[in-house]
Parts: C-alpha cells; structure tokens; sequence
C-alpha cells in the first residue's frame, strides 16, 4: 500500500486528487496538510484520512509517507515539489510545473539524481491522446501540417463557487488570488493554457519558436484572460493553442490535419476523416469513428509508474518543463511583439 500526503487542502484537493485515490486499489491518504483547519476536518472526515497537519515540514516529517502530491497554488509548486523530492518520497505535481525555467531546471536536477523517485506532472493525458499519438506515428494523416487545440472556461469565480459549495462556505465574490498579478505567477495561460499547450506537446513534440498575443477582456486582473499562441514545431507543423478565463459556455477541442487526412477529438472518441478524392475538392470525405478504450485514472497511472520504477510515458518532467518553457516565451512574445525561440527538448520517441 502507497501512502500518499497531500500538499493543499482547496479545491483541487477536494474535488479531483482525494475522490479519485478513494478509487485507487493499493494506494490511500494518509496525511493532508493546510491553513483552515476546518477544511483539513471536513476532508479527513470525508475521506477517512487519518492525519491532517499545518506545517509542510510536520507532513514532510512524516515517516510513514511514500509519496506526496503538490495542490498548492501556482508559485509554491516549485519549492514544495523540490522539498519533496529531497526528502526522498515519489512526487505529484499539479499544473503548471511552475513559473520559471529556472525553477523547472531545478526540478529536473533534483530528479534526475534521485531517479528511483517518480515524479508524475499534470496535466494528464487521456485514451483519445494516446491513440491519436499512436495513429500518427503509424502515418494515418500522412505529413503533419497543423494541429488545433484549445481548453477554456468560464474563469476563477466558476471553479471557486464550486468548490466553496463542496466546503459548505459561503461564496467569496471578489477575492481571487489567482487574479493578483503580483502573486499569481501568471493568468489564463498557466492556468488553462497549459492543457491545449500540453496536448499539442504530447502529439507533436517539440516547439522551436512561440509568437503570441494576449489579452484582457472581461476579468478584474491586470493579467491575461485570454490567450493564443503560434506554435512551430520542430517537425515544421503549425500548431495553434488557445485558452481563456471568458468561456463560461466551455471549450475543449483537439485536431491534427495532414497530407493525407486529420484526426478530431470528440469527447472520447475520434473522428478519423480522409479525402474520397484527391481531385474533387467538394467529394465527401471518409470518416470513421475511433473510441478507444479508456487510460486509467492519473493516481492508477502515478501508482503504476511507482510499482514498475519507470517514470510516466507523457506526464514526466522533461515535458512538463518544455511546456513551461513555451508559455513563459509566449508571455515574451506578446510583450516584444517577436517570435521566442524554445530551447529545452520535451525528450518524447
């Protein structure tokens, strides 16, 4: 049996990390770290976790801990993930990896000398990823020439309803932090953007160079609450990613198009169209309709990696970094108005 802490006791924690593990056979909550303690109460009751403390360091200290995930906000993710890994447990890191390349560099280091200690970064990927990935590379679109993703919704006050309703508090109406350009580490793009950002990564591999623009559009924030990015590739796609914080109608779509035909994500499953024609430009295309069976859950897939000792296939630092990578040059982009070469390497076959 995994025993597992957890870093965070908001939303993230309460909505997604500790119902998911529940379900995870061979693995369990042993300890919850953070500041109210009534939520470190209710959870523990909720989830029949046994321990709950204040201090990071009391949860680090715990000898009976094998692995601890990182659900705190933005721009503590890096050093709590570094304390982690020095105390020499298995690490779970919640998107964005963090909010410099310098931090991401740091946390490859650490894990490249402990490499018996896995380290599983979000965001997950799921069975439609997977099998659009393995149908490229067997060549079903012919040369990739351009891919499309995007991931965004209604922005912070949606998600903070929630999950002030899943604590039974009442409603915060304006205070955010993810809001606060001082210490937020960055708006919609780290927020939502790393999904689309990621997909297109774990299809097409490496970006070269980023140019970006950004927006404000509706949200109290100096920061950016919508975003899009021009990704080129090193295999000479174009890719596009889009995100934002004003969608409350909901956007997730994934495509990848080829000389030979395009794959498009719909829900869990996948269209896979091709021309009738090569020389009929209006000739009904062939479509068939792919479901693949479903990946399991991300804590199964971090259980299984810490069972084998192999570090994730998608979900691992070296992408994790090149993403970051590719969001902080689109901040620099949108602030030069140039294209921003990306020099870290995702490292995927």
């Amino acid at each position: 049996m995994i025993n597992v802490g957890i870093l965070g006791a908001g939303g993230i924690a309460a909505l997604s990390h500790l119902p998911e593990i529940a379900a995870v056979g061979g693995m369990r909550v042993t300890h919850i770290c953070g500041r109210a303690e009534r939520r470190l109460r209710l959870l523990c009751d909720r989830f029949d976790v046994p321990r709950f403390s204040t201090s990071w360091a009391d949860l680090l200290a715990d000898d009976a801990l094998d692995a601890v995930i990182v659900a705190l906000p933005h721009p503590l993710h890096a050093e709590a993930g570094l304390a982690v890994l020095q105390q020499g447990l298995h690490l779970f890191m919640q998107k964005p990896l963090c909010t410099t390349v310098a931090e991401a560099n740091q946390l490859v280091a650490a894990s490249d000398a402990r490499p018996a200690q896995v380290v599983y970064c979000r965001p997950s990927f799921d069975a439609v990823v997977y099998e659009m990935k393995r149908r490229l590379a067997a060549g079903a679109v012919g040369k990739v020439s351009g891919a499309l993703a995007r991931h965004s919704h209604g922005g912070p006050e949606v998600y903070y309803a929630e999950v002030t309703d899943s604590f039974e508090e009442p409603r915060v109406e304006d205070d955010f932090w993810f809001f606060d350009a001082d210490t937020a580490g960055g708006g919609a793009l780290i927020d939502m953007g790393v999904y689309s950002i990621a997909n297109i990564v774990a299809l097409l591999g490496k970006v070269d160079h980023v140019t970006a623009r950004m927006t404000t559009v509706a949200k109290p924030t100096g920061l950016e609450d919508t975003a899009t990015l021009i990704l080129e590739m090193a295999n000479g796609a174009l890719a596009t990613a889009e995100t934002g914080w004003c969608d409350p109608a909901r956007s997730s779509f994934l495509r990848v198009h080829g000389a030979a035909g395009k794959l498009v994500k719909r829900d869990e499953r996948i269209d896979y169209i091709r021309p009738s024609s090569f020389d009929r430009e209006w000739a009904e295309p062939l479509i068939d309709e792919i479901v693949p069976a479903p990946v399991i859950n991300q804590h199964e897939d971090w259980l299984r990696c810490i069972e084998s000792g192999a570090q994730p296939q998608l979900s691992n630092l070296q992408v994790a970094r090149h993403v970051t990578e590719i969001m902080l040059a689109a901040v620099a982009s949108h602030q030069s108005g140039a294209r921003v070469a990306v020099e870290t390497d995702p490292q995927i076959p």
